[in-house]
């Protein structure tokens, strides 16, 4: 018997039909190839995305928000997202310039539905378009505009499982560790209390 036949895995798409059939009704109406009038509200009100991107060395998924209204939708088919400083490690820009697919995934706080956006992104420094998403006079370094392919909305039930913004359920931010506490557990010798201590005040100067 094989590795995967004695662990009782799928490894062929007509096994993964048995079990799970064929998307019907909504699941596939609310697919569409560009935005549709509540489909741009809820990115025009969304203050966090994850993107994910895929190119040679591998995968990546990384968080983006902002004040609502961060990603700008030029036209049904079009967006623009600010790259806001971060940790310099451009991986996600990295990949796009190899291959530009992109998955994004828009959650607003207390709505259970999700909205997702597949497509391809290009990465622009126009300077009047870096100008216009200037905040207190500072300019993302780049913008990614990108191509939407398909749009459609997810279902509550991963929401509403998870009770993602049921606050009775959140654990306390001191039973986790901090970012400090995670360097010091791959540094040695690292002050992770002064490094925590300063960390309220570096947000706010590299913010933006």
């Amino acid at each position: 018997m094989s590795e995967a036949a004695n662990r009782k895995l799928i490894t062929t798409l007509g096994q993964l039909a048995a079990i799970y059939g064929k998307p019907s009704g909504a699941a596939l109406l609310k697919e569409t190839p560009g935005l549709t009038g509540p489909y741009r509200s809820i990115i025009e009100a969304a203050p966090f995305l994850t993107l994910a991107t895929v190119g040679p060395g591998g995968l990546d998924c990384s968080p983006r928000g902002d004040a609502p209204g961060f990603v700008r939708v030029l036209d049904a088919t079009t967006l623009a997202i600010p790259d806001r400083r971060g940790n310099n490690r451009t991986d996600s820009l990295s990949n796009i310039i190899q291959d530009p697919r992109v998955a994004l995934l828009f959650l607003i706080p207390g709505m259970a539905e999700t909205l997702r956006v597949n497509g391809r992104a290009e990465i622009s420094i126009e300077p009047e378009l870096l100008a216009s998403f200037a905040v207190d006079g500072k300019p993302p370094r780049s913008v990614l505009i990108v191509r939407i392919d398909s749009v459609y909305f997810q279902c509550a039930k991963s929401i509403v499982r998870s009770r993602l913004w049921d606050a009775t359920t959140q654990p306390s931010r001191s039973s986790l560790p901090t970012a400090g506490q995670m360097v010091a557990a791959l540094v040695s010798d690292f002050d992770s209390k002064t490094y925590d201590a300063a960390t309220p005040a570096r947000h706010k100067a590299e913010l933006y």
